[in-house]
């Protein structure tokens, strides 16, 4: 079973709307709301269909929607909603042609003007460094998709330049086509349940840099995994590691830590001449190899939030907020950014079946101490993988949160770090990564109480 991929855009859904075709909306999360004022837009109401629904006129999934869903032509899902469910399977089998929102923007966009930027972790600061250096380079840069604004809903149109677009592994299986130039950032084990298994994950993720239109994958060549995948990002693949252009500093002016963003911030002024070629813009080919237009281009980035962000120092005790990792992979670059610290990690959250058996490896290298802070509720199988990988490491099983905080700061006196870098998701004990990370700021306080 693959997901289906369609050369549908939105200007089709607009005349098979006007010809008589029922259009679908199959889930109301953020994306669902901006391909709703996209429909709205082109003056197309659709079949409203949520699992949850919340809202007036929306039918629930199981309630008669799926039902309904089926006897519409196209049905757009939200991206949360896997193309290999028995639901998905029941609408196809109707003939109902799945779609998803980017998919078919992409399908009638400027792709030449266009980069996609994946991976499993650090698509979301390499397309932010993007973005920030084509803007201080003079070019007007939407920077959007899985973490920010989607590129057809109607709030956000403007007139620019170029669109940098983060794809999940859930929007890469909507994608029919892909532009000239794309991004590969990180590969690692990932949304499990959604996709069914490992490999298909990964066939799924670098989908993106594959479809008609490819011509070159910049990706992360320190990825041992990335590199046995080769053959699974088009047509031609430029690799780019840490350590490439030793001398550059242009990217200390970004202000992000780290080896691993080094290698984002190259990764990006990779992207920027081949997007220049492209497009036929010879001055940003130009300005991509101008150390000195890129140090005033990256001056005054913002950091996305929760990503390695100090929240406060108490009796020496630095606290770093890195609630964005969600995987074992960017949790191990965070340890790689306080080489020579004592550091309390705390991890653990929902559980996806990922192995934190590189986790513990890492732990077992460092030479500094480190105490390792499990939480529900996939703890106690870290706690496993460290008892199989690194009997000997100093794992506390805590309740919650606060716990894991108090015990953290009280073995990390009096110079160590606190770092939250849960190395999997927060639902089922937080909304999202930003409530746990406000948690994890208010534990901190509570220290400083009387």
């Amino acid at each position: 079973m693959t997901a289906a991929r369609t050369t549908v855009g939105w200007s089709d859904l607009r005349r098979a709307a006007e010809d008589g075709a029922r259009i679908g909306l199959w889930g109301l999360g953020k994306e669902g709301h901006a391909s709703l004022r996209k429909l709205r837009a082109m003056g197309v109401e659709p079949v409203r269909v949520d699992d949850n629904p919340g809202e007036e006129g929306v039918l629930k999934t199981a309630g008669g929607g799926l039902d309904a869903l089926a006897r519409c032509a196209v049905v757009i899902k939200t991206p949360g909603i896997s193309p290999y469910t028995p639901q998905a399977d029941q609408l196809r089998a109707a003939g109902v042609t799945l779609a998803g929102g980017l998919g078919l923007w992409l399908n009638e966009a400027d792709l030449g003007r266009v980069v996609c930027v994946t991976g499993t972790k650090g698509k979301s600061t390499t397309s932010s460094v993007i973005g920030h250096l084509l803007r201080g380079l003079g070019r007007k840069a939407m920077v959007g998709g899985n973490f920010g604004a989607a590129p057809y809903d109607p709030d956000q149109a403007g007139d620019y330049d170029y669109w940098v677009i983060e794809v999940s592994s859930y929007t890469a299986t909507d994608l029919a086509v892909t532009p000239p130039v794309t991004a590969v950032t990180s590969l690692h084990p990932d949304h499990l349940p959604w996709h069914g298994d490992v490999e298909r994950y990964y066939r799924d993720k670098l989908s993106a840099t594959s479809q008609p239109g490819a011509r070159l994958t910049v990706a992360n060549g320190d990825s041992e995994l990335l590199r046995a995948r080769a053959a699974l990002l088009g047509p031609r693949v430029e690799w780019v590691t840490e350590s490439d252009d030793p001398a550059a500093t242009w990217m200390d002016h970004l202000g992000l830590p780290g080896r691993h963003n080094r290698r984002n911030a190259l990764i990006a002024r990779a992207v920027l001449r081949a997007l220049g070629q492209a497009s036929a813009d010879e001055d940003l080919v130009r300005q991509a190899g101008d150390d000195q237009a890129l140090i005033a281009a990256a001056v005054g980035f913002s950091p996305l939030p929760s990503r390695l962000t100090p929240v406060g120092t108490i009796d020496g005790v630095t606290f770093i907020d890195d609630s964005l990792s969600t995987n074992v992979l960017p949790t191990l670059a965070a340890l790689d950014s306080f080489p020579a610290r004592r550091v309390a990690l705390i991890v653990g959250g929902q559980d996806r079946g990922i192995d934190y058996t590189p986790l513990a490896q890492a732990i077992s290298d460092r030479e500094e101490p480190t105490l390792v802070l499990t939480l529900p509720d996939s703890g106690p199988r870290i706690s496993k993988a460290f008892a199989a990988t690194v009997p000997a490491a100093d794992v506390k099983d805590c309740p919650d949160l606060d716990t894991a905080v108090r015990q953290a700061f009280t073995w990390a006196r009096p110079d160590g770090i606190v770092l939250l870098s849960p190395a999997a998701p927060s639902f089922g004990r937080f909304r999202d990564y930003r409530d746990r990370a406000d948690h994890f700021a208010a534990a901190m306080r509570t220290l400083q109480a009387p």
